[in-house]
């Protein structure tokens, strides 16, 4: 028989995603790129990992979305950026899609995320985020591609969140700063930087009181 003196506690009430960031949905992304100039330089890699949350309102890394990307007739590719990144255009296992392929094999899922959080739109989080940004709004442009889900232009950037959290810019070390670990043999790749990032945003976000429900 239960003991009616006993009280049951009630799963902690959090805000939802959909009211958390005025109707935003946050998107963690990493390109890597051909050089600096997102008019002139081919996108390579793309990577996105989706933000969610836990039972109790806490943000948490999602699953992680990527795409290799074949350079786009016309786009430049300074021999320099391969060095820094690594990236093999040879490679026969790279298996790189066309740029409209590869923005919708990462841009679908984050378009279902917004649907099941009731959400209106994603927001690029990123490290130095309008570099990110202004690569996937080109290579929009440049392939025509019709279903971008980023707002056009506001961006959450890691680079100020972590100076203000832990007095950190560089990446790597902001997030040895925030208690990770950096493995600088996978630096510049879209994935590992994308999910280390992902990481710190969530640890610097979760260090906040939640808004009022």
């Amino acid at each position: 028989m239960d003991n009616p003196s006993v009280s049951v506690p009630e799963p902690d009430a959090f805000v939802p995603m959909s009211r958390r960031f005025r109707g935003y949905l946050p998107v963690v992304v990493d390109v890597e790129t051909g050089g600096f100039d997102c008019n002139r330089h081919a996108l390579l890699e793309i990577a996105a990992v989706l933000i969610d949350l836990d039972e109790h309102g806490k943000l948490v890394c999602g699953p992680t979305h990527s795409a290799h990307v074949v350079p786009a007739e016309g786009t430049e590719i300074d021999p320099k950026s391969l060095e820094v990144t690594g990236i093999r255009l040879d490679h026969p296992f790279r298996l790189a899609k066309p740029e409209k392929d590869a923005l919708e094999h990462v841009f679908a899922p984050i378009r279902a995320a917004l649907k099941r959080h009731g959400c209106q739109r994603a927001i690029l989080v990123g490290h130095n985020a309008h570099f990110d940004l202004g690569f996937i709004n080109a290579t929009v442009a440049r392939s025509g591609h019709k279903r971008n889900p980023f707002h056009p232009f506001s961006v959450f950037d890691t680079v100020t969140l972590a100076g203000v959290a832990y007095g950190q810019t560089v990446l790597a070390r902001a997030v040895v700063a925030a208690g990770m670990e950096w493995d600088a043999s996978s630096a510049h790749s879209a994935v590992y930087d994308t999910e280390q990032t992902a990481e710190l945003f969530c640890r610097i976000a979760n260090q906040w009181p939640q808004p009022a429900s």
